[in-house]
């Protein structure tokens, strides 16, 4: 999977808590010259204010961190020490106002050294982060700024504010109790570590994680272990092999576009559990870059941290400001899917290992043959290869059906902009609506580089916001690892990377259709199992056939995708849901169970994920989709206790589109305009409530079951 990092201005603003800001009143800011010229914290002056990245180097960011900072500190004193009363402008209004280059500065780090670090942003990384985490303690749990809070806060009802502004003051008096204000100064002083200590060990999780997938590989010097591997894949593994050293064969990494044919077309089963073993086990190999002892740490601060707030558990803590609202309701939900899922990967895997019988070879069918016998099926019983698919899903030719969609939905035009990047692979557009007025920028990262994380993942640099009628409009990013070109051919995809890039263009929609006043609650701030919804929608319309036809076109002929192959193609991707409910859902269940530990005994990490695997009766031919000591989800990221909003919003995208369908045009005007206004809405409302004005009443999971085949 895909899509995890989304650092919102809100949760940057009340993201851990922490300390007594009582010297920020004596704070001053002396910003050397030498600070001050900083490119980061200038005013860019460029088209839109887009970061100038031609401009900025990686050893520029720390000190613009530490300068930011203190800004930041002056404005949060100012608003303490403002000798009128509270009211809503001077004391919720300014908070939400300060620290606007230190924000700044964090969207864009964020974003760039999730895409192209190297060992200086690393190391700022590494240092920044629990700083970070100790400054935004210092401010939510601030007695005096929190009096000024609460003092607006019990005036609620008198204010007559309208509904955005009660939303951020409620938003706002929530966030500081959450993050600790009212603890006593020795249980303040506890969960001040404990930020600390979090934000270190998440750094070390990924740092560890990356070091791990970069350091593996698989060097092949017979070509007949290549199979029937597509030129694509076989091209880029020769180039990987030059580069790194080796004068002929192929080489063959832990990322997806690497790995992923491999173990799709290799007929050599003891390579094929070679390379699948290197993936399975990253970070759990007992050397330098291991995990287990890492995320242990890090399950033990979460439920420490959940009892000095109040809580059982670190799930409850996190579940009460999502839709779910608590464990209870995640574990019914997930059980719901997972006995038909489970169900129909039996059946899978029985089909699977008789084929490989077929094939001549007798030994027990295992994990790393899954991927193999699949394409056999899917060649055999539907007559589909995937190869003769992807020349209809060229990289750009994707991206423009994506622009093409949101374009009869939402009358969005793309203009490509020549922009300084932070990388040469990236794109960045303009875009505008039909009377050319200016919505925002997205830029689009779409290859694997080492220097990037796996996966893919949208970033806002810039939050669309609208205060005192000073429209500030959104920058986006949007992340993905795909195969590069290569000196003979360009990046062809397979469905599901077709999927993914409408999946994180659903996102950055997300935040560049935004309309509202607070950048706190815009774009994807909202409950993390809301936000999945407006990505995995996208993905309906992929691969509806009336969508197809309009950009799936051969990057050779231009012919489009004919019918046949479109009935082939969804046939065929239909085989195997068995098998990616399951691991997906075996996922979920081990992330819940590692917070729903109620004490902080020390686990032993294999111990606890082989006893959580067991318990819902896993086979052993599937792994979950994230093994602990690589799901950066939970311990690197910010999906902790949330790993099944995927399928929470997927109940709420399946039946959305299913009324799409059934309104008998699946661009219907009416429904993408009241769709339109849920996703402009941000987090102005209650996510259910958003929800029913779009669709007039609740959502109902009896579409997705039979998305599935599970109905």
């Amino acid at each position: 999977m895909k899509r995890y990092l989304y650092l919102s201005a809100f949760l940057i603003l009340f993201y851990t808590s922490c300390v007594n800001n009582s010297n920020s009143n004596k704070q001053s800011v002396d910003m050397s010259s030498e600070t001050s010229k900083n490119i980061l914290l200038q005013d860019w002056g460029t088209p839109f204010g887009t970061p100038p990245f031609d401009q900025i180097k990686s050893e520029d960011y720390l000190p613009a961190f530490e300068a930011a900072l203190k800004i930041h500190d002056q404005e949060i004193a100012e608003i303490i020490n403002n000798p009128s009363p509270a009211n809503f402008k001077n004391t919720i209004v300014a908070l939400e106002l300060s620290g606007q280059k230190l924000k700044r500065l964090q969207h864009l780090f964020s974003a760039v050294e999730s895409a192209n670090t190297d060992d200086t942003l690393k190391a700022t990384s590494k240092k920044i982060q629990p700083e970070l985490a100790a400054h935004y303690d210092k401010i939510t749990m601030n007695q005096k700024l929190f009096d000024r809070i609460n003092s607006v806060y019990q005036q609620k009802e008198a204010l007559q504010l309208d509904a955005e502004d009660q939303k951020l003051l409620a938003e706002t008096y929530k966030n500081f109790v959450r993050s600790g204000v009212n603890l006593p100064k020795d249980k303040q002083d506890r969960l001040k570590e404990i930020n600390k200590s979090l934000a270190s060990l998440q750094q070390t999780f990924n740092d560890n994680l990356l070091a791990e997938t970069n350091d593996f590989e698989l060097y092949v010097t017979d070509k007949k272990d290549l199979g029937n591997m597509p030129k694509q894949a076989i091209d880029a593994a020769a180039e990987e092999a030059q580069k790194r050293g080796h004068k002929t064969g192929w080489s063959f990494t832990l990322q997806r576009p690497s790995i992923y044919p491999f173990l799709d077309y290799s007929p050599n089963r003891a390579l094929r559990e070679k390379i699948f073993n290197g993936y399975a086990n990253r970070g759990n190999n007992n050397n330098a870059h291991d995990n287990k002892k890492v995320l242990e740490k890090i399950v033990q601060l979460r439920t420490e941290k959940a009892h000095l707030l109040g809580y059982d558990n670190f799930a409850q803590y996190v579940l009460t400001e999502n839709m779910a609202e608590k464990p209870e309701n995640v574990y019914k939900l997930l059980n719901q899917i997972w006995e038909p899922a489970l169900k129909t990967a039996k059946k899978d895997k029985n089909d699977l290992a008789q084929t490989m019988k077929n094939d001549g070879v007798n030994d027990e069918f295992q994990a790393s043959d899954w991927r193999y016998y699949v394409r056999k099926i899917r060649e055999q019983k539907y007559n589909f290869d995937e190869n003769v698919t992807k020349p209809y899903f060229e990289v750009n030719a994707v991206r423009d059906g994506a622009f093409l969609l949101a374009h009869k939905l939402f009358g969005l035009k793309f203009k490509k902009m020549n922009l300084a990047t932070w990388h040469n692979d990236q794109q960045v557009f303009e875009v505008t609506d039909t009377t050319g007025k200016h919505i925002g920028i997205l830029y689009m990262d779409f290859f694997a580089r080492p220097s990037k994380r796996g996966g893919a993942w949208m970033n806002e640099l810039r939050m669309q916001s609208n205060v005192d009628n000073k429209f500030v409009s959104p920058i986006v990013t949007t992340n993905f690892n795909f195969p590069a070109p290569t000196k003979s051919m360009p990046s062809l995809l397979s469905f599901s990377q077709a999927q993914t890039v409408f999946h994180e263009f659903g996102h950055a929609l997300h935040g560049l259709l935004s309309n509202v006043k607070y950048a706190s609650l815009s774009g994807t701030n909202v409950p993390r199992d809301f936000v999945e919804f407006p990505s995995q929608v996208m993905e309906n319309w992929m691969s509806h056939p009336d969508m197809l036809k309009l950009y799936a076109k051969h990057y050779k002929t231009g012919k489009i995708i004919p019918q046949d192959l479109i009935d082939k193609m969804n046939a065929a991707n239909g085989f195997n849901e068995g098998f990616r409910s399951v691991e997906y859902l075996a996922a979920s269940f081990l992330d819940m169970d590692w917070h729903t530990l109620n004490d902080t005994l020390p686990r032993k990490t294999l111990d606890f994920e082989k006893q959580a695997m067991q318990k819902i009766g896993l086979i052993k031919e599937i792994i979950p989709r994230y093994r602990s000591t690589y799901y950066a989800h939970i311990f690197g990221g910010g999906y902790a206790a949330g790993y099944y909003s995927y399928l929470w919003s997927e109940v709420l995208d399946a039946d959305t589109f299913d009324a799409f369908v059934k309104s008998g045009d699946v661009f219907n005007p009416e429904l993408a305009r009241r769709y339109k206004q849920l996703v402009s809405s941000g987090g102005t409302k209650p996510a259910m409530q958003l929800y029913k004005e779009f669709l007039g009443r609740e959502p109902k999971i009896d579409a997705l079951l039979k998305k599935k085949g599970f109905d």
